[in-house]
C-alpha cells in the first residue's frame, strides 16, 4: 500500500503521475451539446472556457480546476480498518437521563443503518447524544466522515472528538488547511470537501444540515448523497431544520430523534425586540441606539463578555468605531471572508478579547461560557427565523451561566422576528412539560 493508494481511497483526485495500472476518468465530460463535470456533477457554463476553447467547471474551482484534458483517478474504499471489541470512547462525561435517552434512540437506529434527524434545542448536547452511536459504528469498523457547512463547527468540533475518542486518529479537511490530507476512519470536514470523496463513508453525520449553503445547495447536497456508500446511513443534527425535513418526518420518510431541553434543564433565553428606528442613519454618524448603547455599558461595567450581530460585513467597521467612542475597545470584528477568522474566534475563547461583532457565521455551532447577546438589525432579510433562533441559543450554554439576554433591535418587528420568538416559546413550552427552568 503506498501513500498515493491511500489518497484515493473512496476519493476522485486529479494527480500529475498515477500509480501503475490504474486508470483515470476525464474529470469533464460531455453531455449532448453540454460539458459535465464528473466531480461535482454541475452542468459547466457555456462561456467557462479556457484559452483553445477548452471547457472548465466553475462550481468546485476552490477545490482544483478541472478541464477536459484533466484525469480523475479512484480506488473504490477499502475499509482498511479493523473491528474492535473495546468501546473507543475514552469520554469521562456522563449524559443526563434525557440525553442518553436520545442517545440509545439514535444508537438503535445506527444499528439497522436507518438514517435520521437529532432535532435537539440548542445547547441539548448534540455532540455528547452521538458519542455512543458514534463510538459503535468506529468499534464496527465503520469509516465515518462528520461534516459541517460551517468551517467554525468543524474547528470548533475536531479537539472535542480528539479528546472524547483518543486512540482514533482523525482528518480534518477545510479550505486552507494547514495538514495535508490523511485516510483516516474519522474524517471532520466542511460539506464542501465531501465533492472530493465518492462512496466513502458508512456513515456521515450532518451537523447544523439547515445551515447555509447547505440547506439551499443542489452542489452540496448531491456531495452527501455520492460520498456516503450506497449501504451507509447518515445522521443529521439541528436544533432549527427547514420545512422539507419537517415534511420529511410529517410522511414518516425520516426517523427523528426529539429533545426539547436543554443538557442542564434550563429553557432557552427568550428573544427580546426594541425598536430602533433608522439606526442605520445613526450609524452614518458614528452613533449606535440609546438603548444598545445603554445594554452595552451595563456589560462593560460589570466586565460581561457579549457578541454583537450585524447583518452585513460593511455594518463592522462603523460599529467598531462607535464602540471605540464609548471606550470600547477589547474586541474585534469578524466575518466569512476574514483572513483572521479562525485566529479571532480562538481569543474570544480565550478570553484575549471582550467582545465579537461579526455577521450571521458564530450563529451557531461555537460555544463560549458566559456571553450575552445583541442583534443589530435583526429584522434585517439576512436573518432568517432559524438564524435568530440559533443566535439566541449562544446564550445560556454552560451549567454554570444557564441564563442570559438575547436582545434585538429592530426598526420593525417583522414576521420573520415574530416567528423566531414563537418558536423559542413554542420550544420551552416542550421544555416545560420536561421539567424545564426558566
Amino acid at each position: 500500500m503506498t501513500d498515493t493508494s491511500e489518497q484515493l481511497y473512496g476519493r476522485r483526485v486529479p494527480l500529475v503521475q498515477a500509480p501503475a495500472k490504474l486508470t483515470g476518468q476525464t474529470a469533464v465530460v460531455q453531455v449532448g451539446r453540454r460539458w459535465r463535470c464528473q466531480r461535482c456533477h454541475q452542468l459547466v457554463g457555456e462561456n467557462d472556457r479556457l484559452p483553445q476553447n477548452v471547457p472548465y467547471c466553475r462550481h468546485c474551482l476552490n477545490l482544483g480546476r478541472l478541464t477536459t484534458l484533466t484525469k480523475l483517478y479512484t480506488i473504490p474504499e477499502p475499509n482498511r480498518f479493523r473491528t474492535v471489541t473495546d468501546s473507543p470512547l475514552t469520554w469521562a462525561g456522563q449524559l443526563s437521563p434525557r440525553q442518553a435517552a436520545a442517545a440509545e434512540q439514535v444508537l438503535a437506529r445506527l444499528k439497522t443503518r436507518t438514517s435520521q434527524l437529532l432535532w435537539a434545542v440548542t445547547g441539548a448536547g448534540k455532540t455528547e447524544i452521538v458519542y455512543p452511536g458514534l463510538a459503535w459504528a468506529l468499534q464496527q469498523g465503520w469509516r465515518v466522515a462528520w461534516t459541517s457547512p460551517r468551517v467554525d463547527v468543524c474547528l470548533e468540533l475536531a479537539p472535542r472528538l480528539a479528546a472524547a475518542f483518543t486512540g482514533i486518529p482523525q482528518a480534518v479537511l477545510y479550505g486552507g488547511q494547514p495538514v495535508p490530507y490523511a485516510y483516516r476512519q474519522l474524517t471532520i470536514c466542511t460539506t464542501h470537501q465531501l465533492l472530493r470523496f465518492d462512496q466513502a463513508f458508512d456513515l456521515i453525520i450532518v451537523d447544523e444540515v439547515d445551515a447555509f449553503p447547505l440547506a439551499t445547495s443542489p452542489l452540496l447536497q448531491g456531495a452527501l448523497r455520492r460520498a456516503q456508500k450506497k449501504t451507509g446511513c447518515h445522521l443529521y443534527l439541528t436544533a432549527t431544520p427547514g420545512e422539507d425535513l419537517q415534511r420529511q418526518i410529517r410522511r414518516r420518510r425520516l426517523a427523528v430523534t426529539y429533545l426539547p431541553l436543554r443538557y442542564h434543564g434550563y429553557l432557552l433565553p427568550p428573544l427580546t425586540v426594541k425598536i430602533a428606528w433608522r439606526w442605520p442613519d445613526r450609524l452614518a454618524t458614528g452613533r449606535l441606539p440609546r438603548g444598545l448603547v445603554r445594554q452595552l455599558r451595563a456589560y462593560r461595567r460589570r466586565g460581561q463578555r457579549f457578541l454583537l450581530f450585524v447583518p452585513h460585513v460593511a455594518d463592522i467597521a462603523p460599529v467598531l468605531r462607535a464602540l471605540a467612542r464609548l471606550g470600547m475597545t477589547r474586541g474585534v470584528g469578524v466575518h466569512a471572508a476574514d483572513p483572521q477568522r479562525t485566529a479571532k474566534v480562538q481569543q474570544m475563547r480565550d478570553g484575549a478579547v471582550d467582545f465579537l461583532v461579526t455577521t450571521t457565521i458564530l450563529e451557531r455551532g461555537v460555544t463560549f461560557p458566559n456571553v450575552m447577546v445583541a442583534i443589530l438589525g435583526g429584522d434585517d432579510p439576512v436573518f432568517s427565523t432559524a438564524a435568530l433562533v440559533q443566535i439566541a441559543g449562544r446564550v445560556g450554554r454552560h451549567r454554570d451561566f444557564p441564563r442570559g439576554d438575547v436582545v434585538s433591535y429592530c426598526q420593525s418587528q417583522t414576521r420573520t422576528v415574530r416567528r423566531a420568538q414563537r418558536m423559542i416559546r413554542q420550544l420551552n413550552r416542550r421544555g416545560r412539560r420536561l421539567g424545564g427552568r426558566a
